[in-house]
């Protein structure tokens, strides 16, 4: 069974850093599996912020700040998170497919997913 676990989230405060990992197991591919990170915060939609396969991809409001990466030749995906603002509180979730399509704002289109990490940022 597939599975993906999620860590890494906490408290920080504005302007702080967290690193956040995502580990794909059950699968003889999960090392190449295409991993995005989403998050979702009270009142609003879940969206995707970062996303790992041929290349990496970002939404505008975490790129320069959040860099996603992947262990070389390993299941482990990481999301540094830098520069932490307010409004990046949620809890935030990876999500995997054996495809290659980015697609930030239909987190259905993704089949599996790891539990969620909470992340807080204060002022």
């Amino acid at each position: 069974q597939v599975q993906l676990v999620a860590s890494g989230g906490g408290s920080v405060h504005a302007g702080g850093s967290l690193r956040l990992s995502c580990v794909a197991s059950g699968h003889p591919d999960s090392s190449n599996f295409f991993i995005v990170w989403f998050r979702h915060a009270p009142g609003k939609d879940r969206e995707g912020v970062a996303a790992i396969g041929a290349i990496t991809q970002y939404v505008e409001s975490v790129r320069r700040r959040f860099t996603i990466s992947r262990e070389n030749g390993k299941n482990t995906v990481f999301l540094q998170m830098n520069s932490l603002k307010p409004e990046d509180t949620a809890m935030y979730y990876c999500a995997a497919d054996t495809g290659g399509v980015w697609s930030p704002l239909r987190p259905n289109q993704y089949p599996i997913w790891g539990q969620g990490t909470q992340v807080t940022v204060s002022s």
